[in-house]
């Protein structure tokens, strides 16, 4: 049914292919996947009687089974109470760091671009206006990467290229000879400048010119774009630029689900209002009204009954979808917890065990969108400050040493109950004054608990609060 309902996706040659995959999984993921099939799902007949098929007609009930497990996924990355705390031995680094996550708001442009990059990969554009930094998620449908190969990981160039309306582009203060025409709107960015291009008509073979109105020289010495993976495997797309889609296996089972959901919909309509049926010779001549207040009188030899779906067929439905969700959610790692069956409260440890395939996607998500993409942006922060004085926290920050190792330190999966904080502490007590563990280390590892965001400032008032007792 996937390939059925993919199949009637408008293919535009003009794009790759990557493109056009790429577009049927973001479809997936907003639930706009059915919007190509031209009837509702109580259109059972054409306009010349004709029976419409299943396949052709959008289902009523739709169940987001795909963006359940991506948004559940994204909320143990980058949720308030998720978001790693950055760490570095540089003080001034650390410090600036720290307001830098809160100015530009980056838990959420984080989460965004967990969420979207999910169908195969996702990139960030770092931008500095006015000595401020500015973090924005990008589409890659349109986006081409240029690798360095001396350095597979760097980039050398990204280019946008997508088709737009006139209309669109002569709203955006462009000079538009024929609004009712499509343009190719194009920019590029290197490691000197964000070079935009004039829109040019898609029925033109002539090259772009350049827009020098809107190109800007950056000067960075670096792509000022992270581009990410989305998870390690097969590349959803064939191209290497591309990583696995989060949600991918689980496609053809929500189609399943929405379409037997649908249909147990319709027989529940059905029975409430089922079909007369009339067995000949009847002997009524007035109009039929259906209903339990309207006796109908027939012929000795005549019979009147209601067509109706019984139960029994409403709960297999029901038992079958219960079963494909299971599967569903097995083969892409989804929280397949009942919390119905949860009859007390449950410790963080019980929990993790509860929901260990969420936390394995989790966890990988973590490399590369932790790993990978977070400290990626904060180290291009760091590059840029040699380049341009930044205004971070309504201060003026000085350059910052480029070369200072940054790192992340994840809080718990799920909040630790009393007992479990107790039992914590009186680990890190005993290893700490048996000497093999610094007092440091353990409030390192206590401070996501309890909301330590300072760790040297808190030993600082430790040791006060300590030679006060003395």
């Amino acid at each position: 049914m996937f390939d059925t309902i993919s199949a009637l996706v408008p293919r535009d040659a003009a794009y790759a292919e990557r493109t056009r995959t790429l577009d049927i999984l973001n479809r997936v993921l907003t639930g706009t996947f059915y919007n190509v099939l031209p009837y509702s799902f109580n259109e059972e007949r054409g306009a010349g009687g004709e029976y419409i098929p299943l396949r052709s007609r959008r289902p009523s009930v739709r169940y987001p089974l795909c963006r359940l497990v991506v948004e559940d996924s994204v909320a143990l990355l980058f949720s308030e109470g998720h978001f790693p705390t950055i760490d570095c031995p540089d003080a001034q680094v650390r410090q600036v760091v720290a307001d830098l996550v809160k100015e530009t708001r980056l838990n959420l442009v984080m989460t965004e671009t967990a969420i979207r990059g999910s169908i195969g990969s996702a990139a960030i554009l770092m931008r500095v206006l006015r000595g401020r930094v500015f973090f924005t998620y990008m589409d890659t449908l349109y986006l081409t990467p240029i690798w360095d190969p001396e350095a597979p990981d760097d980039l050398l160039s990204v280019t946008e290229r997508y088709k737009v309306s006139g209309r669109v582009l002569a709203a955006s203060g462009y000079d538009i000879a024929d609004p009712d025409q499509e343009y190719w709107f194009g920019r590029n960015w290197d490691a000197h400048a964000e070079t935009w291009f004039l829109p040019t008509p898609t029925t033109s073979s002539q090259p772009p010119s350049i827009d020098t109105d809107r190109t800007v020289m950056h000067g960075l010495g670096f792509v000022p774009m992270v581009w990410i993976r989305n998870l390690p495997g097969f590349s959803v797309t064939g191209d290497p630029s591309d990583g696995a889609c989060t949600f991918r296996a689980a496609i053809e089972t929500q189609i399943e689900i929405d379409y037997q959901l649908s249909q147990a919909g319709r027989g529940l309509k059905y029975s409430s209002d089922p079909t007369l049926l009339i067995k000949e010779p009847a002997g009524v001549d007035a109009e039929i009204v259906k209903g339990a207040g309207n006796a109908l009188i027939v012929s000795e030899k005549g019979d009147a009954r209601l067509l109706e779906i019984g139960g029994t067929a409403s709960a297999a439905v029901i038992e079958y979808v219960g079963l494909l969700r299971e599967l569903a959610l097995e083969s892409v790692h989804g929280n397949r917890a009942n919390p119905d069956r949860l009859t007390a409260a449950q410790s963080g440890r019980a929990l993790e065990m509860l929901n260990q395939g969420l936390l394995w996607l989790a966890d990988n998500l973590r490399v590369t969108y932790g790993e990978g993409a977070l400290l990626a942006l904060l180290r291009m922060v760091t590059r840029a400050s040699q380049k341009y004085p930044l205004i971070i926290g309504g201060r003026r920050v000085g350059p910052l040493d480029a070369g200072a190792p940054l790192s992340l330190r994840w809080p718990d999966w799920y909040p630790p109950s009393s007992e479990d904080r107790q039992r914590d502490a009186q680990t890190l007590s005993t290893l700490a004054a048996a000497g093999h563990l610094s007092r440091e280390t353990a409030l390192k590892t206590l401070a996501p608990t309890y909301d330590i965001e300072d760790i040297p400032g808190e030993l600082a008032r430790i040791e006060t609060d300590l030679s006060r007792k003395e």
